[in-house]
């Protein structure tokens, strides 16, 4: 078992993302699942998100400064083939919404494809994870029922429980993402290389042989 604990709007989560996928196909004898778990880099953002270009210049103070911290991210997406499009992104979301998606998604089956959708839809297509309608879409290309999706992010089922999760994240003293728990042995923290990942779950994988 492999617990990813990200946000959504982490291109580093994304990045992550392909790297574990990598780890795990150098792993083909050693079954794995994997569930994402919920974090938010940001919860003060409002419901309905905020003007990207605004709380990009807010929180790292200039285009400049910006275009900087993004060149890392842009050659690892090249190498990773992730075309990082963040001149698309108009809006920063709140993720608590996106979040529920892939909760629901996971009791379905389906959160795999979920999370590889809402990373595609924010990164590549810039899409507003903060609309509801755009969340609905996505859960149905994802292959969940769209029409029970629109119903429950209307009731905001399971809302308390996923922020329990993200307040059980903290304090375990997660305060970066992604962060990949194996096996609840060892903790991964950063968007580490396959190499480190098929060390990592190797060993706990030898471990809980050794065990049993």
């Amino acid at each position: 078992m492999i617990d990813v604990v990200s946000d959504v709007v982490c291109p580093w989560c994304f990045v992550g993302k392909r790297r574990l996928e990598q780890a795990l196909k150098a792993l083909p004898d050693t079954p794995v699942k994997v569930s994402w778990r919920p974090f938010q880099l940001d919860a003060t953002i409002p419901s309905e998100g905020m003007r990207r270009q605004d709380y990009m210049l807010r929180k790292f103070g200039s285009a400049e400064r910006i275009a900087e911290l993004q060149k890392p991210l842009l050659a690892a997406g090249a190498a990773l083939g992730i075309p990082f499009a963040f001149d698309k992104i108009t809006v920063s979301p709140n993720t608590l919404n996106a979040h529920l998606l892939l909760k629901w998604a996971d009791a379905a089956g389906r959160q795999e494809a979920m999370a590889e959708r809402l990373f595609q839809l924010y990164f590549t297509e810039g899409g507003d994870l903060s609309n509801q309608e755009t969340l609905v879409e996505a859960a149905a290309e994802a292959g969940l029922d769209g029409t029970l999706v629109a119903q429950l992010l209307a009731s905001q089922a399971d809302l308390a429980a996923v922020v329990e999760e993200i307040d059980h994240a903290r304090s375990l003293g997660i305060s970066s993402v992604p962060t990949f728990i194996i096996a609840n042995r060892y903790a991964v923290a950063g968007a580490q290389g396959p190499e480190t990942l098929v060390s990592a779950i190797t060993r706990a994988s030898l471990e809980s042989r050794a065990e049993a």
